[in-house]
């Protein structure tokens, strides 16, 4: 997909998106996506040699590889929204190898799943593809519902099966979130120690968070915080999902704020509002990728490309996309992989 068809496929969208000059964080106060992302930032950090090894290999891998963007294939939903749920529209994905072969020839910087689901396939695939696993997870067989990250397996077992890095989710703002903080800050201490990166998915979770029928657990002062709390557990990459509005800490009356932050360092539109998230990771020296979201069927090619575009112009990293490409048959998935990365590859697209 070339930047004229990326263009045409946003139809109304285009001229806010690209034609958008942001005046919130200039863009060269950003440190930005770049090749030399690791001898220019994560050099000069505490990772030993084996965490900047492990985070080169994902930057280096895939269509991506050597621009310092990332597109990752995260599947963790059959734990987070049940097998069953996540996989009917497409059986084939009950099979791990499967998802790591999606990833593959999807050209992704790395497979995001399961302990289970990689371990089935780990001496097959581990040294084609970086693996991530995902070490916690809230899930779903719990009545009634309940919504608590916890772990399904240790940091030594992520390395033993021959991961690159792990991640974890916290849901900032839940009542279990303290233990969660705690649990994660520990287990990436270790991952660190055994040379693996460390990717934190950074939700916010309380149902207080909505008022007036609106949920603010998206806004961007809210993601914005989770993210800076993700960068400050030493998270090498920062996971959030796409913010849709502002206000949260305002509207539901809590935490702190400042003027400033709404109407100075950030505006309505979306590229202002993910660069608040953007600098909230030091400034991008921590990569933001944000979730391509749930799957709403004909329009997710639009809808992934549109926030592709969205993370790149201000100032992320990539996007990590996931029930859009494996809830289709697999050349669709891969094809729309391919699309989101070739947003990334796009020069005529550049930092608002």
């Amino acid at each position: 997909m070339n930047y004229d068809d990326i263009r045409a496929l946003l139809g109304k969208d285009q001229e806010s998106l690209f034609e958008h000059v942001s005046h919130t964080f200039p863009g060269e106060s950003l440190h930005k996506p770049s090749p030399a992302v690791i001898d220019d930032i994560f050099v000069q950090t505490n990772r030993n040699a084996q965490v900047l090894r492990n985070l080169a290999s994902i930057y280096r891998h895939g269509r991506l590889g050597d621009t310092g963007y990332v597109s990752i294939l995260p599947v963790d939903q059959d734990i987070e929204h049940t097998a069953g749920a996540s996989f009917a529209v497409n059986p084939m994905y009950f099979d791990p190898e499967n998802i790591v072969r999606l990833a593959i020839e999807g050209g992704c910087n790395a497979v995001a799943t399961t302990f289970g689901n990689l371990a089935m396939v780990s001496r097959k695939y581990a040294h084609k593809i970086p693996f991530l696993v995902k070490i916690n997870h809230n899930e779903l067989l719990t009545y009634p519902a309940k919504y608590e990250q916890i772990l399904f397996g240790s940091v030594k077992e992520a390395w033993n099966l021959g991961a690159a890095a792990i991640g974890a989710t916290i849901y900032f703002g839940s009542e279990g979130s303290s233990r969660q903080i705690t649990e994660v800050a520990n287990a990436f201490e270790e991952a660190h120690s055994l040379g693996m990166a460390c990717v934190l998915w950074c939700y916010t979770r309380n149902g207080g968070f909505t008022k007036d029928g609106i949920n603010y657990e998206t806004a961007a002062d809210i993601t914005g915080q989770a993210n800076h709390l993700g960068v400050t557990l030493r998270a090498d990459i920062i996971k959030q999902k796409m913010p849709d509005r502002n206000g949260g800490f305002t509207a539901i009356n809590f935490s702190k704020s400042h003027p400033a932050m709404y109407d100075k360092l950030s505006a309505d539109n979306p590229i202002d509002l993910c660069r608040y998230q953007v600098a909230n990771c030091y400034m991008g020296r921590i990569p933001l990728i944000n979730s391509g979201g749930e799957s709403k069927g004909e329009s997710d090619l639009a809808d992934s490309v549109k926030n592709a575009v969205i993370n790149k112009r201000a100032g992320g990293s990539g996007l990590i996309l996931g029930r859009r490409a494996f809830q289709r048959p697999f050349k669709e998935g891969v094809a729309l992989l391919n699309a989101i990365q070739d947003v990334y590859l796009s020069k005529e697209i550049t930092i608002a």
